[in-house]
């Protein structure tokens, strides 16, 4: 079956008979001729072709703007590194580099039982760069207004005095110190606002940092844990931390110890920790431990201050030595002054008086020239001296503090009721013209440490008054057995009774027990100088005799008793030198002793200077501070009593 299909077959072109050619065929065409066909356009719908023009011309651009800024790289290179270097390299290392000062750690000072009497806080000083506020720095031309205002109220400064700082004379200053030793909390707000304010530049470009050149060096604040007390011993520290006075200004090299360096790179006010630094570290200063005891200068002071009130004086002072080793346990002045605030402090109160007044001390000498007298064999203990009213030499008619009927006394009498008049005629057994007696005594006031230093090398401290000899007037010559017409500070009075009380060999005063460097190691003290004065009968005949003045009711320092103690000692009430006018004025009272008597181990010296209320006698104002003071210490280093019975001596006898 055939299928059959719905598609036309295709027709089949049959060839016929070849045609001539047509005229103009391959030529021009001819006459008649069909013109020739256009060649066939694209046809509707078809893609356009888009031809590429030349990219040489685009490389040409690129390769010649790549070289004139490289060019331009390259002549900026050449300016900074060749023509400006150092103009550059200068100033880059003038803001790059900071050198400051690493304070050393001052070395504290300490009581003999540790406690603290003189320490250091950490601090800082505030400093600056000048050049950091400079216009060309800052972009600004008020940077040190600026900062000023903003530092001002934090360290409590003039706003001018600190522009002053900021902008110098002297351009090229890198350093200034605008406040030393301020508390951490200052420097603390000052480094917060600073950082504020570099934190502002960093979001605003019309913003500058006028703190970037304030920078703070670690150091330390001298504090006074215990205010007024010991002050006149311990001194104070100034501002630039320098012992200004006391102990602080005799020890102040190896109390501060050696200061360091340190160089560093920084950037707007910043440290550059990967830029490296050099250090040299600091030295910590030593410690220094005195002979005081914290709790028997408290009590000194105490009654010290008290009396003076009471009294209205112009001041006073009280020493408490050990008799056997010439340290001094307390030294205390009224007025004082807290080295912690010093303008609080009284001009006239500054200092150490008990060290630097010179003063004639009056009776309380008297047991100088008792031990010549003794030390010579002039005279005994039981030796009689019979005392008038009245005693004329030289141009002088010479008086006792009261008036009284002619005096039987024994020489330990003489001392017990402190008669000018027994104590002249006493001294006057010491040669056979008085120029001989006067060339005795003097060697002896000499050997007791009149008219030297008396070796703590204390920073003011005074030597006295005591003139040779032979240029003594003729008044001196009578006067000075008695106390007046020479001069000596109160340590070399308190020294004097020390001597006797250590059998006759006088031990040079110390104030300094040791240092404790900063290894840690302990290193004592120098032992100090020993010096035989009198013989040791001598000595212990004195402390006998000086028994009388305050036990037996003839003397003058029964107020100075102490239930229990066996107490040796001597009143004091001398006309005073005024320092204002150089004229005598008023008095200076006083009581110097030691106890137990037959077994001394404390020395306590009491001086008060012009009292205008009340009583002015040495016994009756000084004798009692002696007693509370005294009591105070032997309780406090556990002396107790000797238990023996005193030894009493005559004080009168019967012509």
């Amino acid at each position: 079956m055939t299928e059959v299909s719905d598609r036309e077959p295709p027709r089949r072109r049959v060839p016929g008979p070849a045609r001539p050619a047509r005229p103009g065929a391959g030529g021009r065409p001819g006459p008649g001729a069909r013109p020739a066909r256009r060649p066939a356009g694209p046809r509707a719908g078809a893609p356009k072709t888009i031809r590429l023009g030349s990219p040489r011309p685009r490389l040409r651009l690129i390769g010649v703007t790549l070289t004139l800024v490289l060019l331009a790289f390259v002549v900026r290179l050449f300016q900074v590194q060749a023509v400006d270097a150092s103009t550059y390299a200068s100033k880059a290392e003038r803001n790059r580099y900071v050198g400051q000062v690493l304070a050393a750690e001052r070395g504290e000072i300490t009581d003999r039982n540790g406690v603290a009497l003189a320490t250091s806080e950490d601090a800082y000083d505030i400093t600056a760069d000048p050049t950091m506020f400079a216009p060309d720095e800052l972009e600004i031309a008020d940077g040190p207004e600026q900062a000023a205002a903003l530092l001002a109220p934090i360290l409590g400064q003039d706003q001018e005095d600190l522009v002053r700082k900021l902008r110098p004379e002297n351009k090229a200053l890198r350093y200034v110190k605008l406040a030393g030793r301020q508390t951490p909390q200052v420097w603390k707000q000052i480094k917060d606002l600073k950082a504020a304010l570099a934190k502002k530049t960093e979001t605003d470009e019309s913003a500058a940092n006028v703190l970037a050149g304030v920078f703070s060096v670690p150091t330390s604040k001298r504090v006074y844990p215990n205010n007024e007390l010991a002050a006149g011993i311990l001194g104070w520290v100034n501002a630039e931390g320098k012992g200004a006075g006391g102990v602080e200004l005799q020890l102040d090299k190896r109390l501060a110890g050696k200061d360091g360096k340190i160089r560093y790179a920084q950037s707007g006010g910043r440290l550059v920790p990967t830029a490296g630094s050099t250090e040299t570290p600091a030295v910590p200063g030593s410690d220094i431990e005195l002979t005081i005891d914290r709790d028997i200068q408290w009590a000194a002071q105490n009654a010290i201050s008290k009396q003076v009130k009471e009294s209205v004086a112009d001041r006073g002072y009280v020493i408490v030595q050990d008799t056997r080793t010439g340290e001094v346990l307390a030294m205390a002045n009224a007025p004082g002054f807290d080295p912690n605030d010093l303008s609080e402090a009284d001009p006239t109160a500054l200092g150490n008086a008990a060290l630097q007044d010179a003063y004639e001390p009056g009776s309380t000498a008297k047991v100088l020239s008792m031990a010549a007298v003794l030390e010579e064999n002039a005279a005994t203990p039981l030796t009689h001296v019979v005392v008038p009213n009245r005693l004329h030499r030289g141009d002088r008619l010479f008086k006792d503090d009261i008036d009284h009927p002619t005096w039987y006394l024994t020489l330990n009498g003489v001392l017990a009721k402190s008669s000018n008049i027994g104590t002249i005629l006493a001294t006057g057994q010491l040669g056979r013209t008085q120029a001989q007696a006067n060339r005795v005594l003097y060697d002896y006031l000499r050997r007791f440490g009149f008219g030297s230093h008396t070796g703590l090398g204390f920073p003011g401290e005074t030597k006295g008054i005591l003139a040779p000899p032979d240029t003594w007037s003729t008044s001196q010559q009578y006067t000075i057995p008695f106390g007046q017409g020479v001069s000596i500070n109160a340590m070399q009075a308190a020294s004097v009774y020390s001597t006797i009380a250590n059998g006759g060999v006088r031990i040079e005063p110390t104030l300094v027990r040791g240092a404790k460097g900063p290894d840690g190691r302990f290193t004592p003290a120098p032992k100090p100088k020993k010096t035989r004065v009198v013989s040791e009968k001598t000595a212990k005949t004195l402390a006998r005799m000086l028994e009388s003045v305050v036990d037996d009711e003839e003397g003058t320092g029964t107020k100075a008793r102490i239930p229990g103690y066996r107490v040796a000692g001597k009143t004091g009430t001398a006309n005073r030198v005024d320092p204002a006018t150089g004229k005598y004025h008023g008095y200076t009272s006083s009581f110097a002793g030691f106890a137990p008597a037959d077994k001394p181990r404390i020395t306590v010296y009491c001086v008060i200077q012009n009292a205008t209320e009340g009583n002015y006698f040495g016994g009756q104002i000084c004798g009692p501070v002696y007693k509370q003071v005294m009591e105070f210490a032997l309780k406090t280093l556990q002396v107790p009593p000797t238990g023996a019975d005193p030894a009493r001596i005559p004080v009168t006898f019967k012509p």
